[in-house]
């Protein structure tokens, strides 16, 4: 009963202390949630059935690390990521202007969504800064900086055009 325990507590600690670490290095490195949710739970499965016994904390800290990269590293190269169908970047735009919806997708993602949500959408500030759980003051810098780089790349950099 007491082995119980103790694995009950070990699984219990491991999570607390790494599982976002993982999630995260996970995520940076196949750029999706779910895949990243998935890998994780991979690595803690491993942790628990197959993982040595440590000498250290930053023994086990690093084991976990590198299972976790090594398991980022075979989804990369595993044939499903490879064939899977890949959404376009370019999508039919509402006002027929495809120019002006392929320099809104070349914007960093933040600046994308806030010009998507605010002119697509008709959102106002506030309501995107709720929805992206932001401040006000960040969606507007964000929307400003945004208009910024469209009018730079739409009218090739110069202010006069």
């Amino acid at each position: 009963m007491k082995t119980v325990i103790d694995a009950d507590s070990r699984i219990q600690s491991c999570l607390a202390r790494y599982s976002d670490m993982v999630v995260r290095i996970a995520f940076q490195n196949v750029k999706s949630r779910a895949e990243a949710e998935d890998i994780a739970q991979e690595v803690f499965l491993r942790l628990f059935t197959l993982g040595p016994d440590f000498t250290s904390a930053e023994h086990e800290k690093a084991w976990i690390i590198r299972v976790t990269i090594n398991l980022c590293k075979d989804y990369l190269k595993s044939s499903w990521f490879r064939k899977r169908a890949v959404l376009e970047d370019t999508l039919p735009s509402r006002d027929g202007n495809g120019e002006v919806l392929d320099a809104v997708m070349r914007l960093e993602p933040k600046f994308r969504n806030v010009i998507y949500l605010h002119y697509y959408e008709d959102m106002s500030v506030t309501e995107i800064a709720s929805a992206l759980q932001q401040k006000e003051n960040t969606v507007s810098s964000w929307l400003h900086r945004a208009r910024k780089q469209l009018k730079r790349s739409l009218t090739g950099g110069f202010d006069d055009e």
